[in-house]
């Protein structure tokens, strides 16, 4: 039978070289010896074919080089986008992301962030579904947390990238009354279990103030369930009620989608419904994934930039597992309204 491979030791590495474990592994990590001493230690450790365990390693250092990223929701595409560039951002640096989908349920998440914490990750990064929950204080106290798009307003986080959505929603429905538009349909993906969430705040109070009247719906962002709820909306269109004519409310002009995801839930259901996008409906996103410049006509919405965004969430998260101190632990991110074909001008 054959024998399992017996993995080299630091003690036999040292042994080949007739230095201490411990100078050994100094020079592994290139501390604290000359570089002569580092290339005779690494090439005895390539001939024994040495690799570092890493649960020793963990054990000594206190650090896992894992990181964890809890994802509000993966059905979003631009989500998908964000989670793979912090993964390689904190690749670039020698730690890996353990990406987890919180699949837009608030109680998921603090089970998820739970789990992350007890698995001593060496940080955690959020994109929050539930940003006000109490649990998070707790979580915070464990591991250093790194919060993206909306504060965690009742713990003490280690950094924080911000979306300015204030600013956005201003952009945005600036933008549409200026082209005549006085009812939007807003839909979001938040749930009727956190109706707090700042976007929503901030869309009714913009709305107040623009007199613009809007209906906010919430909205899955996965594609079937996205492109059911705007059949809905786009039946309850000017263009949708000339086929049929219900009671009710003014219909809306303009539907602004808090994720492109879900924009492209009504694109689908303006198809089926033989409405054109930039013709009958005006359709406003708030992501700018790389799909919507190729949509017909192209998506107007709001670019948050997001390799910024990859970039210092990294760079916060390896600050606080460090123990270093950053200059800016908040980072607020500014919208940039990209203007494409998918709003049109309505008389007012």
């Amino acid at each position: 039978m054959a024998r399992p491979n017996k993995r080299t030791t630091l003690r036999e590495v040292a042994e080949a070289t007739g230095l201490s474990t411990a100078a050994v592994s100094y020079a592994l990590r290139g501390k604290h010896v000359s570089k002569e001493t580092e290339e005779r230690v690494r090439k005895a450790a390539a001939e024994l074919g040495y690799e570092a365990d890493p649960i020793a390693r963990a054990l000594a250092s206190g650090r896992t080089s894992t990181v964890g990223v809890l994802a509000g929701d993966l059905q979003d595409l631009w989500q998908q986008q964000l989670m793979a560039a912090i993964g390689r951002e904190l690749l670039a640096g020698d730690r890996y992301a353990l990406i987890l989908d919180a699949g837009g349920d608030p109680e998921r998440e603090l089970a998820l962030a739970k789990q992350l914490r007890d698995q001593r990750v060496d940080g955690l990064l959020v994109s929050p579904v539930d940003p006000s929950a109490e649990g998070w204080s707790k979580i915070a106290d464990a591991v250093p947390v790194v919060s993206i798009g909306d504060a965690l307003s009742r713990a003490r986080t280690a950094g924080e990238v911000l979306f300015d959505n204030r600013a956005g929603i201003d952009a945005v429905l600036d933008y549409l009354r200026g082209l005549g538009h006085r009812r939007v349909t807003v839909l979001t993906p938040t749930g009727p279990s956190t109706p707090d969430r700042p976007a929503d705040v901030y869309v009714r109070e913009a709305a107040d103030r623009l007199g613009i009247e809007v209906e906010v719906l919430p909205c899955a962002q996965e594609l079937g369930e996205a492109t059911a709820i705007a059949r809905q909306v786009l039946a309850d269109s000017p263009e949708g009620r000339s086929r049929s004519a219900p009671a009710g409310l003014a219909p809306p002009t303009a539907v602004f989608c808090f994720s492109d995801s879900i924009a492209y839930g009504v694109y689908a259901a303006a198809a089926e419904a033989s409405m054109a996008v930039g013709r009958d409906i005006s359709v406003v996103g708030f992501d700018d994934h790389p799909v919507s410049r190729v949509l017909t006509p192209p998506l107007t919405t709001v670019d948050w930039g997001l390799t910024d965004i990859a970039k210092e969430a990294a760079r916060l998260a390896v600050a606080a597992i460090e123990g270093r101190r950053v200059r800016r632990k908040r980072i607020l991110c500014a919208p940039r309204l990209s203007e494409r074909g998918s709003a049109l001008r309505v008389a007012e």
